[in-house]
């Protein structure tokens, strides 16, 4: 079973990386082919990053892509909750339905 590593957002994750391996937004941001401007709305969680871009910021930090994808959709589906005012009993129902989904797929 892999280990979950809660960090208070994908942004903020990536800022930590950034800032403890001393660099700039734009030393990262060139490195990655994005505008500094946009990583730093990343970093805010004013935006959100393409699979793409993830796939690159995992490159460059030397990281598994699938740790970023992770805290990408653990924030998109956090956010929806929020918006929704959902009541946490969602992600229980969700996780019955990908696993009845998972048997339409595989059956």
């Amino acid at each position: 079973m892999e280990s979950i590593r809660i960090h208070n957002t994908l942004g903020e994750h990536i800022r930590t990386m950034r800032e403890t391996a001393g660099l700039t937004l734009r030393e990262v941001a060139t490195n990655v082919s994005i505008d500094p401007s946009l990583l730093a709305k990343i970093e805010r969680n004013q935006r959100q990053p393409t699979k793409l871009l993830i796939k690159n910021i995992a490159l460059f930090f030397k990281i598994d892509e699938r740790e970023l994808l992770s805290e990408l959709l653990s924030d998109q589906i956090a956010y929806k909750i929020l918006d929704e005012k959902a009541d946490l009993n969602i992600l229980k129902v969700a996780e019955e339905k990908v696993s009845y989904l998972k048997t339409i797929r595989n059956g």
